[in-house]
């Protein structure tokens, strides 16, 4: 982690140890990478690589496969900060609790405190944040 208590891009695109939260989710990872699937698809369009039966294009896929790990190390993080192991991303395969993991992913803040995958990476942020110093 750096000074500022965010995870640096290689530890949250990379590794599967440590915390990450909803800010790192949303903001560093998902904006990210839909920015990039759009910028994929025009590519794909521009290029004349789409597949024309209106599936996804060579880019597009080629996109999809270089984002597979990064995505599954950000999701274990997120797991991981809401005090699960990153085996519960697997329920994501089951339909209708894939929405029980998206609400855990996306919309609830992690365990407060340290829990068994490391410290709360908010632990004073908030208190900063409002002028609190301790």
């Amino acid at each position: 982690m750096s000074k500022t208590g965010r995870l640096g891009w290689n530890q949250l695109l990379f590794a599967v140890d440590g915390r990450a939260t909803r800010f790192d989710y949303w903001v560093r990872w998902v904006l990210p990478y839909f920015i990039g699937a759009l910028i994929a698809a025009f590519l794909d369009g521009a290029l004349g690589t789409n597949n024309p039966a209106g599936g996804v294009g060579v880019i597009m896929v080629i996109y999809f496969i270089a984002a597979f790990w990064p995505n599954l190390a950000v999701g274990i993080k997120r797991c991981h900060d809401r005090g699960r192991s990153g085996w519960f991303l697997l329920i994501g395969l089951v339909p209708l609790l894939n929405l029980w993991l998206a609400v855990e992913l996306m919309f609830l803040r992690g365990t407060v405190g340290s829990n068994r995958f490391g410290p709360d990476p908010l632990d004073g942020m908030a208190g900063a944040a409002a002028g609190i110093t301790t």
